[in-house]
């Protein structure tokens, strides 16, 4: 397969335009809740009102927000990229999770050791996911059109969690320690790589799963398609050996993104994005206000799914957080906004998610009473948006801010006052704030 093949299928849709427009999918316009106001002139005005930020009112533990290296396909980052993509100074994107391949062919795992090694020594998760077993453990078969589909062998169930095994201690002796391995790369998407239907997910989860000696993701179909997640929810043997039920936003539509059976059936497992690019692979990640679609995107995706990880396609692409150049883009401040200062162990509180129409607000709680808010503005006037902080003792807020002209600038210090604070939010842009 070619690299422009594989840039454009990203681990999904094989069409680069079909591709394209699953991803748009999503972007597609919503109802807010909030309306607009009227004054006597006839003139619609913003009524805000407080978001009021209660640090109990606890929602999930985030995990952490980064992306995707795969050297067989694009080169390697460079040592300079790793510090930017895994760094958290200034001019770093602060990301805590890296995702690799399962390679099939293990002459390949060495070329991800250097990354993944890095990223761990700067305190990032590291996941992995396979494409296609090695090929002995594989065979074609008939599926519609596709005449030369691949599965895994029903023999081949236990060699296959023995590869999977395989990869993961290779990794530790190579000083990384996997978080988690995934059964398969978007199983329900799989024109260029292997197939599993539900059942054949299910069987495997039951019977192999439970020897994988890390934490297993499963099944990371590319639409979050809930078909084929609901077996696996349904059935306790397979949740028994699932960790993490892992997804991937491709055109998947905000309304699509809440997951009851996952609330009523998955306590103590997560909830993690394994994989997403967002509007679309074809335009710069420096397009402004679009790369905005990508702080509303990462909203959406803590508050409305309450996913515990955001997980980006290629850390260094056109379209990417990283430039080509190693430079953060504007995709990629956006992200940053989120990974910068919702850590890892940070928990969501639960809080009004869009206050006012084009404003979208998430809040944190971190260590001791530190609190973390994120404001999205996507309307074409500034907005000024008031916080009401409960519990807290903090004298001020720090924050930052990307606009069209500024990429994570910091911003003068706002004092707290009676436990509120007003933040000014400039056209189009996205601010963080932090207490202390």
């Amino acid at each position: 397969m070619t690299l422009r093949r594989n840039e454009s299928m990203a681990g999904g849709p094989g069409s680069p335009s079909r591709r394209s427009v699953l991803a748009t999918m999503g972007a597609l316009p919503v109802l807010v809740t909030a309306t607009p106001a009227v004054a006597a002139s006839g003139t619609p005005t913003t009524a805000a009102a407080d978001v009021i930020v209660d640090p109990s009112a606890v929602r999930q533990t985030i995990r952490g927000f980064g992306g995707m290296n795969h050297t067989v396909w694009i080169s390697d980052l460079t040592p300079a990229q790793r510090d930017t993509a895994f760094g958290n100074g200034e001019g770093q994107l602060g990301f805590s999770v890296l995702r690799i391949p399962v390679h099939e062919d293990r002459a390949n795992w060495s070329r991800e050791v250097a990354t993944a090694r890095r990223a761990t020594e700067l305190g990032a998760t590291v996941i992995a996911s396979p494409w296609n077993p090695p090929a002995h453990m594989v065979e074609t078969f008939v599926r519609g059109n596709q005449t030369d589909a691949r599965r895994l062998r029903y023999d081949m169930y236990g060699a296959y969690a023995q590869h999977l095994n395989d990869f993961v201690a290779f990794m530790r002796n190579n000083g990384v320690n996997l978080y988690a391995v995934s059964v398969q790369n978007e199983p329900d998407y799989a024109h260029d790589w292997t197939w599993w239907t539900p059942t054949e997910m299910i069987r495997f989860l039951r019977e192999n799963a439970g020897s994988i000696s890390t934490r297993v993701i499963a099944p990371e179909s590319f639409q979050y398609v809930k078909s084929f997640s609901d077996p696996i929810l349904n059935d306790s043997q397979a949740l028994a050996n699932l960790d993490i039920l892992g997804a991937h936003l491709y055109g998947t539509q905000y309304q699509n993104f809440p997951y009851p059976l996952f609330k009523q059936r998955g306590g103590g497992k997560e909830l993690w994005m394994t994989e997403v690019y967002h509007p679309n692979s074809s335009d710069s990640a420096d397009l402004w206000p679009q790369a905005l679609d990508v702080g509303e995107h990462i909203h959406r995706a803590m508050v409305d799914a309450e996913f515990q990880a955001y997980v980006w396609w290629y850390i260094r692409r056109g379209y990417g957080p990283l430039r080509e150049d190693g430079r953060i883009s504007k995709r990629g401040a956006n992200m940053a906004h989120f990974s910068k200062f919702v850590r890892p162990g940070h928990v969501r509180i639960d809080t009004a998610s869009n206050p006012q129409p084009n404003v979208y607000t998430s809040a944190y709680r971190g260590s001791g009473s530190q609190l973390v808010i994120v404001a999205i503005n996507k309307g074409s006037s500034q907005v000024s948006q008031r916080f009401t902080l409960r519990n807290n003792t903090s004298s001020g807020v720090s924050s930052w801010l990307t606009d069209a002209s500024r990429n994570l600038a910091p911003q003068s210090r706002i004092n707290i006052s009676n436990g509120a604070f007003t933040g000014q939010l400039p056209t189009r842009s996205v601010t963080t704030f932090v207490t202390g």
